[in-house]
């Protein structure tokens, strides 16, 4: 790359998630933000306020007309794996939104799209910008609770139109081919993917899905995962019908030497001399893993792979696992894994 700007792109404005990270990537001195491009008016207006040189209706206008280094896709899940397999074709460093595609099959042919070009592909996953939880993970990561055995997470609130998505989001997010499916891939991907980097890919999946507020809907409203591997099982928990938010968004990590619960905030250690458990000081982030934009950018002019939460093993094995969730919820038994001989892409 000749100079220090890294030229970015948007596909895609219908994820609410989009804004956010446009923030921290228009505050980033190694950033610029060149073009972006949706088919509803009103976010190509909107998208105006970030100061792009070109706003398209048509994505591929954009890819074919614009000079980029990278983009960012913040579609639908189905639209958005394809529109970054696209570009990373192009040459193009991609972040896509987690959970990286609607179903595995999107998700193989997007890794397969990007290895092949040999190109940058990060999966967003919101909550790896709380210093909370880079904390907790590196304090797994040296031991700090001994053997991790079991993840629980749970992701819920009174649903997607009930706590203010916009309309553009909620109409996908609400429609199960757009999305893969219902809570399930929206909620339930975060607890696989903490439980997929702590612990591999699971061996046997089994998931419960239920409408059992929101009768109106294509997709279910409720869902359980089941994740087991050989000295572990996980859960992860989505609703999208809990009225509050006191159990939700904590991550939990259980170990043979301790137990770590984590919020937005706080990350506190229980051990045998601490069963009730300690709140722990949380160091800053380092710069580059402040923010999405960060990360990315560091990535792509240091060369560095990205790897843990937000690399491709992860997020394909997450993938991996949300199909066969659905599987298990459909036929009502439990699946085995690996779906498929990709064992070339989770190196």
């Amino acid at each position: 790359m000749s100079t220090t700007k890294v030229r970015v792109g948007v596909l895609g404005l219908t994820h609410d998630h989009v804004w956010d990270n446009l923030d921290t990537l228009a505050r980033h001195p190694n950033a610029a933000l060149i073009a972006a491009a949706d088919a509803r008016l009103e976010l190509r207006e909107k998208a105006r306020a970030y100061g792009f040189e070109h706003l398209y209706e048509d994505p591929q206008q954009l890819l074919e007309h614009v000079n980029l280094d990278a983009v960012y896709v913040f579609s639908d899940n189905r639209q958005s794996a394809e529109l970054a397999a696209q570009a990373a074709r192009r040459g193009l460093h991609v972040m896509v939104e987690k959970p990286m595609a609607a179903d595995y099959a999107g998700a193989v042919e997007l890794v397969a799209a990007a290895q092949t070009a040999g190109t940058q592909l990060m999966v967003n996953w919101p909550f790896m910008w709380w210093p909370s939880l880079q904390y907790a993970l590196r304090l797994i990561a040296d031991g700090g609770i001994g053997r991790v055995f079991q993840v629980h997470y749970r992701a819920a609130h009174a649903g997607p139109r009930e706590v203010g998505c916009s309309p553009a989001f909620s109409e996908w997010l609400l429609d199960p081919h757009r999305n893969g499916s219902g809570v399930l891939i929206d909620y339930c991907s975060y607890g696989a993917a903490l439980t997929c980097l702590l612990l591999g890919l699971p061996s046997r999946v089994t998931a419960i899905t239920s409408r059992v507020q929101k009768l109106d809907l294509s997709a279910e409203d409720n869902a359980v995962v089941i994740m087991q591997h050989a000295a572990a099982v996980s859960t992860s928990v989505g609703s999208w019908s809990q009225i509050g938010h006191m159990t939700s968004y904590v991550p939990m990590f259980y170990g043979t030497d301790g137990t770590l619960l984590v919020t937005h905030d706080s990350v506190s250690l229980a051990t045998r001399d601490s069963e009730s458990g300690t709140g722990l000081d949380i160091p800053a982030p380092t710069p580059e893993d402040e923010s999405s934009a960060a990360f990315f950018i560091h990535h792509i002019l240091s060369g560095e792979p990205i790897a843990g939460m937000c690399g491709v093993r992860v997020s394909l094995a997450v993938q991996e696992v949300l199909e066969a969730a659905l599987a298990s919820a459909q036929e009502g038994r439990t699946i085995a894994l690996p779906l498929l001989p990709t064992a070339q892409l989770h190196s």
